[in-house]
């Protein structure tokens, strides 16, 4: 890692909306002080000064802001020193599948089918003390202090090794050995030949001998006594450890010093506890009495009761821990094998069965589109409901089963309410509400990157058929308009569908502006990744349609003059003509002639709530891109507070709203007076109002539902008016 990698990850975590202007100063600063010290060149000074402007929403304030940054730093010059926390370490990915549960796992890389044990024997032509030196030259820097145990202690019938020395260092030794003649006991004191001799691996600060006087962390010994050395040697080198020095302990097993290459216990304690896991994984079980870095391994050119304790190599495997750990990884990379067509081209795989049919199957990805206000999250409400019952959605059936609706935007009450309402509109009756789990994270949210394993470790056993997360701009990692940032982003939905076998459905906002002309794929804002990474893109366009709305409403209210007419005033059809009751202007009128005038009055009620969910009700069209099905023909629907309804006929040759220009857009168009738009205002109002009465006295918090305005609003309406609410309850002024 340099430093020019330093600041450019940095760079790309750190720009993110909110907070791109921090990132700017204290990155640029950061860069500035490497460049003044030489550790970062000039053209990779270059190179971060356009990664800046590409990363920030205004490249040239972002250019700006960055070379003022870097000119400040230069003056504060650091010395490149790798920190800590980019230091090689198991990797995001191994702790990523540690997270849900298949890391270790993974980390099987030999056969043991087809690996080959590796006999040795002792050296006929042996030379101690060459060995000896040869080992400490491969351990040990000439300065550094090195800890050996030549005598023992006996307890209970075993030999244990005394502290022994450790103010000597490596130089000194290696210096009286080339002189010693071949008598290794003149140089570190005779042993005890049925006991042998001991050394540890690490370097020492020449105080002492426990882990805190361990002066660097360089090294830990590998050793099994359950496994024959010949197998042990064979994993060994199949393993491909960085091994310094391997010695046969003249026992049972062999002593491999391993390169750790750790700046800090804790880093050193990750190492050899991943170390020593791998090697469990492929068959060599470690006795982890040796993971401390203080420990003892067993001495070359010793006599151990009457076998030679024997330096077997040197320098074997891979050169360092970063190299073996990145040929670990490399060989656990989680991606399949090629595989001939034809090996399977006569007995196909099934399909993942269609959780939409015709639109999704489970373990795929879909993400609904449009624009603000459009009903996007009631949409999703709706499929969860759908799913988890098993009903049609939109005119499309689902596969019932569990889902996981994650609430990234509204209070938890909100959220739980909105569902209640929507099984209420729909009218049918809630059989499987067990089905539906709701996470609620509002306020709570995290980038995506974080999100997906905490997300996956709590569905694992659930069984969810979808996951639904709403919305995705609130845990987008990156800048949105970057291919390679958002690609990074919905790999996450990715390994969310491979993990757990569910669907991901998301939605997302378009950019700004008309929408009409362009085509439904290119709508989404952001990258066009957001498009064309979903197996099926929902696209949600808002239609000009007053004349259909009209329609819909003379529909509707003379249905429901028809359905008061049969209950009060039946024979009524002997009456009225059947054309004039398909037009409410001249079917109302008629009929109120047969009623009575209390009967009248309730009827305009009737009429009034039938006639405002209509006038508040919004058109929309849906087009898809699918990926593993036909197109079908764009869907209209009206959007009726808070369910989306199917429309057949009415809206087929409505048009894209915005599909105008502007000065068409200005044809026609009368500005009202001030005094028009209040007279309207308080005219919807008291309509409003009179449709809340039909089931009792209205309450503010009736009308505040019914107009979906704030409670300061609707209290400014009601003084406008000449209506007051004492106790919530709304009621005339002159009544008080």
């Amino acid at each position: 890692m340099t430093a020019y990698d330093v600041i450019e990850r940095k760079l790309r975590d750190g720009m993110v909306q909110g907070q791109m202007h921090g990132c700017l100063r204290d990155v640029g600063r950061l860069a500035g002080g490497y460049a003044s010290t030489g550790a970062i060149q000039p053209m990779d000074l270059f190179q971060l000064e356009q990664l800046a402007a590409s990363l920030s929403m205004n490249a040239k304030e972002g250019t700006d802001k960055w070379c003022e940054a870097v000119k400040f730093g230069r003056g504060q010059p650091i010395d490149w020193e790798e920190p800590q926390e980019y230091q090689r370490r198991e990797s995001k990915e191994l702790e990523w599948d540690s997270e849900i549960g298949g890391r270790h796992d993974t980390l099987k890389v030999v056969d043991s089918n087809w690996i080959q044990d590796e006999e040795i024997h002792e050296p006929n032509d042996w030379q101690p003390v060459n060995e000896l030196i040869r080992y400490l030259s491969a351990l040990f820097q000439s300065d550094d202090h090195v800890g050996y145990v030549t005598e023992c202690w006996e307890k209970d019938g075993k030999h244990l090794p005394k502290k022994g020395c450790f103010d000597r260092t490596a130089g000194e030794l290696i210096d009286q050995l080339q002189k010693c003649k071949g008598d290794i006991g003149a140089v570190i004191g005779d042993t005890l030949p049925e006991v042998g001799a001991w050394i540890r691996f690490n370097p020492f600060d020449g105080v002492g001998i426990k882990d805190e006087n361990v002066s660097e962390l360089r090294y830990a010994l590998v050793e099994s006594d359950t496994v024959e050395i010949p197998r042990q040697i064979a994993l060994l080198k199949e393993l491909e450890l960085p091994i310094v020095t391997m010695v046969h302990s003249g026992g049972k097993s062999v002593h491999a010093v391993v390169r750790i290459e750790a700046d800090s216990m804790d880093v050193y304690r990750k190492r050899v506890d991943f170390l020593y896991e791998v090697c469990k994984k492929n068959g060599l079980e470690i006795d982890r009495q040796n993971r401390n870095p203080s420990r003892l391994s067993r001495m070359p050119g010793i006599l151990r009761n009457g076998k030679k304790q024997f330096l077997v190599g040197t320098n074997i495997g891979k050169l360092s821990w970063a190299e073996w750990e990145d040929w670990i990884q490399d060989l656990n990379d989680d991606l399949p094998d090629p595989e001939a067509l034809d090996s399977v081209f006569d007995n196909l795989p099934d399909k993942s069965p269609e959780l939409i049919a015709g639109v999704l199957r489970q373990g795929h990805k879909m993400r609904i589109a449009g624009p603000s206000k459009a009903g996007k999250s009631f949409k999703l409400n709706h499929l969860c409901i759908a799913i988890a019952e098993g009903w049609d959605w939109l005119g499309w059936q689902c596969a019932q089963g569990p889902v996981l609706y994650v609430n990234l935007e509204l209070d938890r009450a909100s959220c739980l309410h909105r569902f209640r309402d929507i099984y209420r509109a729909l009218g049918r009756e809630p059989k499987n509400v067990r089905n539906i789990d709701i996470w609620n994270l509002r306020g709570k949210a995290v980038p995506m990157d974080k999100l997906a394993p905490k997300l996956i470790r709590r569905s694992l056993k659930k069984g969810y058929k979808a996951i639904v997360i709403d919305p995705i701009y609130k845990v987008i990692t990156g800048d949105e308009n970057s291919a390679e940032a958002m690609s990074h982003f919905c790999n996450q939905f990715d390994k969310i569908c491979a993990e757990l076998g569910a669907a991901v459905i998301d939605c997302h906002h378009h950019s700004k502006g008309g929408q009409g002309a362009k085509r439904s794929a290119d709508r989404a804002s952001g990258s066009g990744v957001f498009a064309r990474d979903p197996d099926a893109l929902l696209d949600l366009i808002e239609l000009e349609a007053e004349e259909p709305k009209k329609v819909r409403e003379n529909r509707a209210v003379c249905e429901a003059i028809s359905s008061y007419l049969d209950k009060h005033a039946p024979g009524w059809q002997d009456e009225i003509a059947d054309d004039d009751a398909m037009v409410e202007k001249k079917f109302e009128p008629k009929a109120k002639k047969l009623l009575s005038h209390d009967q009248g009055e309730e009827l305009n009620h009737i009429m009034m709530a039938t006639r405002m969910p209509i006038r508040q009700a919004t058109a929309w069209r849906i087009e898809a891109t699918l990926r593993e099905f036909a197109p079908f023909k764009p869907r209209n629907l009206w959007f009726q507070y808070p369910v989306h309804i199917t429309e057949a006929n009415l809206l087929n040759e409505a048009s894209p709203a915005g599909d105008e220009a502007p000065w068409q857009k200005k044809q026609g168009v009368k500005k009202m007076s001030k005094t028009e738009r209040v007279i309207e205002r308080k005219n919807g109002f008291v309509q409003a109002l009179e449709a809340c009465s039909m089931d009792g006295p209205p309450t503010v918090t009736n009308m505040m539902e019914y107009m979906g305005l704030s409670k300061r609003t609707i209290m400014g309406r009601l003084k406008e008016c000449g209506y007051a609410a004492p106790s919530g309850q709304i009621v005339k002024k002159e009544d008080i």
